[in-house]
């Protein structure tokens, strides 16, 4: 039998991309794509996949897409598909459930592979970040650990709010930090996520509060 595969991501080039690539490998059944978290979870719930390939990046947060798919009954396993290097992500994705954590960069039949693996039980940290990963599970207790839900933040994420905070929009942001408009609100989504606010402007006032005391 064919391993059933969901993928999700919010660009459809790529997303097409990886579903003709699982495809034409004969050993995968693409049963469904999909480009928000709301959309994974219905999906995952409805197609029964064996693998859900997620983006980390995506309209409803890919973290919260995870947590909402790896927390149900009989959960099909999860693996991270990102171009995020954040230890931050690679350690909070792997502690809400994901099975594995793959970088974009790699290529199709190597992804191929770790899909198959996975879905025979292994598990997967791109090698580029398994250093890190192990570092921080070999952390001594309490070292390290956040003060605040600011301190959550990847460097990347800091600076977004800090320009947020100022009063800045998601466009001049992106023209601040020479990044798209639409990749700037998958950062806000992921911010408020971590911050368990609401708005923007709830996160702006937490960060004027942090950074002024």
């Amino acid at each position: 039998m064919k391993i059933r595969v969901l993928v999700v991501d919010d660009h459809p080039l790529f997303r097409d991309g990886v579903s003709r690539s699982l495809s034409e490998d004969g050993r995968f059944e693409v049963v469904g794509t999909a480009s928000s978290a709301d959309e994974a979870v219905v999906l995952a719930d409805s197609l029964a996949p064996d693998i859900v390939l997620l983006d980390l990046s995506m309209p409803g947060g890919g973290l919260a897409a995870l947590r909402r798919i790896a927390g149900r009954a009989g959960a099909p396993r999860v693996i991270i598909l990102t171009v995020s290097e954040e230890d931050d992500d690679v350690m909070q994705a792997l502690k809400a459930g994901a099975a594995g954590y793959v970088l974009k960069g790699v290529g199709a039949e190597e992804l191929c592979g770790i899909v198959a693996d996975l879905a025979g039980g292994r598990s997967y940290v791109a090698p580029a970040l398994a250093m890190s990963v192990l570092s921080a599970m070999n952390e001594p207790p309490g070292q390290g650990k956040p003060a605040t839900l600011i301190d959550t933040l990847s460097k990347r994420e800091e600076d977004i709010l800090r320009l947020v905070a100022q009063g800045k929009s998601n466009k001049e942001v992106g023209r601040a930090l020479d990044i798209q408009e639409k990749t700037v609100k998958h950062y806000m989504t992921t911010i408020l996520e971590k911050l368990q606010v609401r708005n923007r402007t709830e996160a702006a006032l937490l960060a004027r509060d942090h950074w002024r005391s």
